[in-house]
């Protein structure tokens, strides 16, 4: 899916004169879905409620660590005003210091990331992550991963005030790193990625073996699709 006017056609498709990459973690380099739910259910035993399938809360993934918790406490991913504040405190501090202790155990880059990871650095391509996590377990999975040294600015979820869907964390990533917003790509598994794109007119690339929430990323109109995270060497 190419829709703007910064695309060269010859036997491939692909993106011009970009210098700046823009990655989400999870769903998009990195599957953790696994670490989260043990993480989310220990949180449950604890509070005496009921526990959740690892497909389930895949669908609840990708707002950050709050809102992963509230949906675990409703059971369901639309939330709403019920929840006891302090309930959510409690519950929130349990998931946290329990994902903290154990953030790699399951957790693997997916296919041929880190490889082509290297291969862009290689080329001077500058390379950043936007996550919704909270910054402070980014950098200890990366480091456990063998993915440390390659991003040249990372921002969690609790970075900025703002996160994505919001374009700002995008905005601020090309601005302290002194790129357009025309030379830099949005690479994420879910609409929150693509969203945040939209809203300032980045070009963005849809991967489509991610959580997003069970919708079809291409729902969204990123500029480009992928299957495989290697694909991006021949669009880029």
């Amino acid at each position: 899916m190419y829709n703007r006017s910064n695309y060269t056609q010859g036997n491939t498709l692909h993106f011009k004169n970009k210098k700046l990459l823009i990655f989400d973690l999870d769903g998009t380099l990195i599957n953790s879905a696994l670490d989260l739910a043990l993480a989310v259910n220990y949180m449950l035993e604890r509070l005496g409620k009921e526990t959740f399938s690892e497909d389930i809360i895949h669908g609840w993934v990708g707002n950050g660590a709050l809102t992963l918790v509230k949906r675990a406490l409703l059971g369901k991913r639309e939330l709403d005003d019920s929840l006891d504040e302090q309930e959510v405190d409690k519950a929130l501090k349990i998931f946290l210091d329990y994902y903290e202790k154990n953030l790699c155990n399951a957790t693997l880059p997916y296919p041929n990331v880190i490889e082509t990871l290297h291969t862009f650095k290689g080329k001077g391509y500058i390379l950043a992550i936007v996550t919704n996590k909270p910054f402070k377990f980014v950098s200890p999975i990366l480091e456990g991963l063998n993915m440390e040294g390659l991003f040249s600015m990372i921002l969690g979820g609790d970075s900025l005030t703002e996160k994505k869907p919001h374009p700002s964390p995008l905005l601020h990533v090309c601005e302290g790193l002194n790129v357009s917003v025309e030379d830099a790509v949005m690479i994420g598994d879910s609409k929150n990625d693509i969203l945040a794109a939209n809203a300032c007119d980045m070009d963005s690339v849809g991967v489509t073996y991610g959580y997003n929430y069970g919708e079809d990323i291409r729902v969204h109109k990123p500029s480009v699709i992928v299957d495989d995270f290697s694909e991006l060497l021949d669009i880029l």
